[in-house]
């Protein structure tokens, strides 16, 4: 079986009048100045490759935000996969990066977040300028760049001796090559795994590049798998025929690459990861008489390893990382013979959190990382040692001093890689601008958005996932928010300095479990609170006590009155129901019912009082009068979200901010006039995959702040003609 090329320059633009009838709203475009609303990493970093042949040439994958490379003079990350636009979000994943040896310019990207049903197929995207432009080439299956595994690699591999053939190991349908540069692609059929393993699949595949010549495809390969029984397999005939390597352990192989002595050095654990590892080792396999040799640094049980990368300047130096040793801390250990004798980097290791402060999580200092998949030491200047953690990149340029017992010192190395998940964004009128709410890593206060936040995460009390933020909105100081995780006893908490410092409420709804949706009235007096999996209630003393409102369900979302503090509406997702309160949300009652399903965002309007605007699905509704009716807005689908912003000038309405579809074209768009006409925001080469969240600045014309899923929080400005 084989498939060709689409030969799509996804960086093309493509006009409007292609996208958009006749009959639609007028859509025009506005150019857009884009950042990130700088937090600095976030999330799970699957990835770390240098370039052998060009120096400070360093990629790194993700495994729901995309792929980076660095820059050197500016020491940060540039995002390479922006481009994607929101029907393809599920290629921001990435399940693998190929490098050509020969050929710094080529790099090769194997995309495709999920394997679950809803998930679409991968593909396997190329570039001839280090990611500047890609083309693209759909594969009749799916990838897993956030699915279990997704650290292991590579599975998409470049022959040295012959780099117009390339090697991708599927997690389900078997290995595949291409010999035209990546461009069209055919199933090996000889390969020994050819369908379902266990969503694992095909790990890696290296090559012995001494048992060939350039110009000429290398007899020996080795391929790495996750199968039953039998995990490492070997061609010596180029790739025609393959055979199970004698007397190699009974371990899912992680990572493998060959020394300057001709040995295969493979990391290994007895599951595929990140989580779930409860054993494994570190082996050197010699090739010419198939003898294996254990060099593990720790024989500890209860965790296994992952990470592996070799000095290319100094024989027998090399690298490994552990891999879910919770009880002890994950390390990098160190060896520069061979493995015969191996140093722990950790406990003498000096961090410094000062490039992302949420990383102390509430403590003095951060941990030396988890997760840890990938570890790279750069070929060109050997001292410098980076590796991935589920959070950030952390990197030393002095690894060298742990071969004498002496201390490494860490820093961040994630500037530009932003990587966070966004559940909710606000942006009150006074103090900051902007207050995040994020998963696995809290949120964030941003006085200042191209700094990070000196005091890290909001604390007191602390959550993994902050689930919902809101403020008063005519006493904008006191605010509130709610989370799950992270340790603490308490699931919610408020501010009346405008988010400086926190209170944990005092006491909760009965059983509530966390999370949920806050809102908070127009004066700061009321909190109204929907727990996850529970009814809201509503608390008038700060939290102190809650009591059960009448008249709502579980599954309803509420959201306050931003003008009469004694007011609040509640959205029934599931049957398209508003409910308003008129008594500070004791009671809610039927305002509108079978409205439009599908979504869940309403948002209230500062202007006046009973302005609501609601994302349900195909749909955008508006009310001028609490809910009692609505009006469809023409000319858009695929609402998912919408948001409020300073009204434009000469202007009382505010500005009006959608993610949605007009036409086939779909992105964010922003209206100036109530929704008659609309202005897209992104493009070609700012598509950003997954948009979850949208919101106005209340204070600045046209600027927006965009929530995604994995490409952390941008903040948009129009470019001034």
């Amino acid at each position: 079986m084989s498939i060709s090329t689409k030969s799509i320059l996804l960086a093309t633009a493509v006009s409007l009048a292609c996208l958009v009838r006749a009959d639609l709203p007028k859509v025009t475009r506005q150019p857009y100045r884009w950042n990130n609303v700088e937090i600095v990493g976030g999330g799970f970093v699957s990835g770390i490759l240098y370039h052998p042949a060009q120096a400070d040439l360093v990629y790194a994958r993700t495994d729901i935000g995309g792929a980076y490379r660095w820059n050197p003079k500016t020491k940060r990350w540039i995002p390479l996969m922006d481009w994607i636009q929101r029907p393809d979000w599920n290629l921001y994943g990435v399940e693998s990066i190929g490098l050509d040896p020969t050929n710094p310019k080529r790099l090769y990207i194997a995309a495709g977040t999920y394997t679950n049903e809803w998930g679409g197929n991968g593909a396997i995207l190329r570039s001839s300028d280090q990611g500047r432009s890609f083309q693209r080439t759909d594969m009749p299956f799916k990838m897993g760049g956030n699915m279990d595994g997704r650290s292991i690699g590579e599975r998409l591999a470049v022959d040295p001796n012959m780099p117009n053939i390339l090697y991708f190991g599927s997690r389900d349908n078997g290995l595949w090559r291409s010999s035209d540069f990546g461009a069209t692609w055919t199933k090996q059929d000889e390969f020994p795994i050819k369908l379902h393993t266990d969503g694992i699949g095909i790990c890696f595949e290296v090559f012995d590049t001494r048992s060939g010549r350039k110009q000429s495809a290398t007899p020996d390969i080795y391929a790495g798998a996750a199968g039953k029984g039998t995990h490492l397999f070997r061609s010596r005939d180029a790739g025609k025929s393959w055979s199970a390597v004698p007397g190699q352990p009974n371990l899912i192989p992680h990572h493998a690459a060959f020394d300057t002595t001709g040995s295969l050095i493979l990391t290994y654990s007895n599951g595929p990861g990140p989580n779930g590892i409860s054993d494994g080792a570190v082996w050197k396999l010699n090739p010419k008489s198939d003898v294996w040799t254990n060099i593990t640094p720790d024989a500890g049980k209860g965790f296994g390893y992952a990470g592996l990368s070799l000095d290319a300047k100094h024989p027998g130096t090399m690298a490994v990382t552990t891999l879910d040793r919770w009880s002890l801390g994950d390390d990098v250990f160190r060896t520069t013979d061979g493995g015969a004798h191996w140093t722990g980097m950790k406990d003498a290791a000096k961090l410094d959190s000062s490039g992302s402060p949420f990383l102390n999580w509430g403590q003095k200092s951060p941990k030396f990382g988890w997760w840890m998949g990938t570890v790279a030491i750069d070929p060109y200047h050997p001292d410098t040692v980076v590796y991935g953690t589920g959070a950030t990149i952390w990197g030393c340029s002095d690894a060298s001093a742990a071969d004498n017992g002496g201390a490494t010192h860490w820093t961040v190395r994630a500037q530009g890689l932003e990587e966070t998940a966004s559940i909710d964004l606000v942006s009150p009128p006074v103090g900051a601008h902007l207050f995040s709410g994020l998963g696995d890593i809290g949120g964030f206060r941003h006085d200042d958005l191209t700094k990070v936040p000196p005091d890290g995460m909001a604390t007191n009390p602390l959550f993994n996932n902050t689930d919902s933020i809101d403020f008063a909105e005519s006493n904008p100081m006191t605010m509130a928010r709610v989370g799950r995780g992270g340790g603490s006893s308490k699931s919610g908490g408020f501010s009346t300095d405008g988010g400086k410092s926190w209170t944990p409420f005092l006491t909760e709804p009965k059983g509530a479990r966390g999370g949920g949706h806050i809102a908070v009235s127009s004066d700061g007096a009321t909190f109204v609170w929907n727990p996850e999996r529970l009814a809201p209630s509503v608390s008038t003393d700060h939290g102190a006590t809650w009591t059960l409102c009448q008249g709502c369900k579980i599954g309803f979302r509420v959201f306050s009155d931003r003008v009469n503090p004694k007011t609040f509406y509640a959205f029934d997702p599931r049957h398209g129901d508003i409910f308003r309160s008129v008594d500070g949300g004791a009671s809610f009652t039927a305002a509108s019912i079978n409205l439009p399903t599908g979504g869940e965002m309403l948002r209230v309007a500062s202007h006046r009082e009973g302005d609501l605007w609601l994302a349900s699905g195909n749909f955008l509704m508006h009310s001028e009068d609490g809910g009692k009716s609505f009006k469809k807005i023409d000319g858009l689908s695929l609402v998912s979200t919408v948001g409020l912003g300073m009204a434009a000038p000469g202007k009382s309405e505010p500005c009006i901010y959608v993610i949605a579809a007009i036409g086939s074209l779909q992105g964010a768009f922003r209206s100036d006039d109530g929704g008659s006409t609309w202005i897209c925001l992104t493009d070609a080469q700012h598509g950003f995959g997954t948009m979850d969240q949208i919101v106005g600045d209340p204070r600045i014309y046209g600027r927006v702040y965009i929530g995604t899923n994995g490409r952390g929080v941008l903040f948009g400005d129009p470019i001034k003609n």
